[in-house]
This record gives structure tokens, sequence and C-alpha cells, in this order.
């Protein structure tokens, strides 16, 4: 993928120029879309991507049959039980979004060089007893859980572990954050700089998980989320996700051609790299947003507090993941 804009959520049907969004696979003219992923723009023709017809995967086939995203995912479940057609269908929805995002910052472009991450879709539904699956990343091996593509299950645990945001987006934001740090942690004078933000991801992870399980941490000034204060690395990931949350929804906001006092015309949130401007705007979108959303009773669009020592730690994440192309290692 090539970054050749950022408002990355306006797209057109080539042949009448309507509005063609992200997933569609035909345009009400009657023409078939296809997402280039290499140039982020909508096309008439095109490879079909081998799960098209499957999931409904509207980007342009590669080598091997498969679109960038989806030959990414090495695993998959067993289609024909259950209703895995269905999950998997919206996990790779959720995935192909979040892919494209950081193409804006040049992650798996085609001008970087680095390893890709390799997805493991699995699905609690075997078809024989009940799998137990745990998300997250090891070795650029990324794990996700399709069962939770199922919104009802994904409330329930959300309800049951007590967290403000649960998603599928959230998820692949968060666990890709896990592999973006082995990919910069050799780069010069990274993780030094990390270990003074985040503290020193060296100490017992397991240790840190059991302590944090056994007794959860409220919800304190310094982290993003209860879940931040388990160890470094998910305070970093954590931070990472909603850094991606906090310039997408702008991201969303400015796209759709609305204004609003403080927040500038032609505003590019992916392209912005003062953090301190980039986050006071993402705030008053919020906060509109979400007096909006309490007009109709809904919940807050982003219901978390930006306090200074997160701000720090967001413009942290922010300089690494939008210049690691220049780093040297």
């Amino acid at each position: 993928m090539t970054a050749t804009g950022y408002l990355m959520q306006r797209f057109a049907c080539p042949t009448c120029g309507r509005r063609a969004y992200f997933h569609n696979l035909t345009c009400a003219c009657g023409h078939a879309l296809y997402f280039d992923a290499a140039r982020m723009v909508m096309r008439n023709e095109g490879a079909d991507c081998g799960n098209r017809a499957p999931i409904g995967c509207n980007w342009i086939g590669e080598a091997g049959g498969l679109c960038r995203s989806c030959a990414m995912s090495r695993v998959v479940p067993v289609l024909n039980v259950g209703n895995n057609i269905q999950l998997l269908g919206r996990a790779e929805r959720a995935k192909r979004w979040v892919l494209t995002n950081i193409a804006n910052w040049h992650w798996f472009s085609d001008d970087d060089p680095g390893p890709r991450p390799r997805f493991l879709m699995l699905s609690e539904e075997t078809g024989g007893r009940a799998e137990q699956i745990t998300m997250g990343h090891l070795a650029g091996e990324i794990t996700i859980n399709v069962t939770e593509a199922d919104a009802l299950i994904r409330l329930q645990r959300r309800q049951e572990l007590g967290e403000q945001y649960r998603s599928m987006v959230g998820h692949f934001r968060h666990e890709l954050a896990h592999f973006f740090f082995d990919r910069l942690a050799p780069k010069a004078g990274f993780l030094a700089a990390f270990r003074d933000c985040f503290g020193d991801e060296r100490a017992d992870y397991s240790a840190a998980l059991q302590r944090y399980y056994q007794s959860p941490p409220v919800s304190s000034h310094d982290f993003i989320t209860p879940y931040a204060r388990s160890h470094p690395h998910e305070d970093w990931a954590e931070t990472v996700a909603h850094l991606l949350h906090l310039v997408d929804f702008t991201d969303s906001f400015v796209s759709t051609g609305l204004t609003m006092p403080g927040v500038p015309t032609g505003f590019a949130p992916y392209a912005e790299t003062d953090t301190d401007r980039l986050l006071d705007i993402a705030t008053r979108v919020a906060i509109a947003i979400n007096d909006i959303n309490r007009a109709l009773d809904n919940e807050d669009l982003y219901p978390f507090v930006l306090t200074p020592p997160i701000r720090r730690k967001i413009g942290f994440a922010h300089g690494w993941m939008t210049a690691h192309l220049s780093q040297r290692a």
C-alpha cells in the first residue's frame, strides 16, 4: 500500500462519480467496485480476491489469488461450521479498515521494507467442543478470535471485563501495536525513550498479567485504560490503539465535509505531525459527537480523558509511528 492521500474514508465510483463506501462491492450505477490497496482508490475493474464471493472482500486480488489483506491471514476457521463464515467476513472487514488506516503512515506499504504480520483467525466454534481462544501477538503472529465479531458476545465480554471499548477494529489496532513495537525496538534510541515513557518492558510479563487479573486496578491519571497499567507492553498497545482511534474518527469527521469552531478547513489528521494540535482537535470533535449521542441516549463516542501523562505517551507513539521509515536501525 502506498499512501497517496489522507482522507481515506471518501471514495467515488470511477464511472459515475457517486460516493463509494470502503466496503462496497458494487455501485448503484451497476458497475463493480474494487479497492486498489496500492493506490488507495476505487476501481471498476480488477482481479477478484479469492474471498470476494465467500466473505465480501472487495480488494483487488494479487499473486496467489488473494488480496494483500486476506493473504496475511495464514489460518482461518472451518467455514462450514456454525456461523464462522459470517464471523470471518466481519473480522476481515475490520482488518482491511485498520490496514488502510496505517497505510497512511506507510506501514506495510510498497515502500516499507519491513516484515508483515501473520494473522491466525480462529473461532471458538469448531464443530465439537467449544475452544478457548486467547488473542495476542507472538513473534509476528497475531491471533484474533473471530467469535467476537458477534456483537452480542462482544458486548457480554465487555461488561464482564469492565471495558469501555471493545470492538474488532480495536482488537486489530491493539494487537498490531505489539507487532509495531517489535518493528521499532531495533531503531536507534527507541528502547531508551520507550522505557523513560512507559517503563521497563523487560519486567516479567506473565507475572504482571497474573497480578492484574487477580486484582484488576481502577482507572488512573497516568494510563488510558485500567488494562494499560498491567505491563509496559500493554500500556504501549493501548496507547497506540487509542492514537489510531483518535486520528481515525477525526479523519472520518473532516472527510464528510463537516466543520466546527477549532477544526481548520482542510485539516488532514493522518498528515498532522504536531501531536498536541491533533489531540486538541480530536478532543473538540469527540466532545461534539458525545453531545449528539447523548441527545439520542446513546453512549459517548469517546469516553476517555486525555491527561498530561497520557498525552505524553500518545505523543511518543505518534512520533515513532509516523516516522518509522526515516528512523535508522
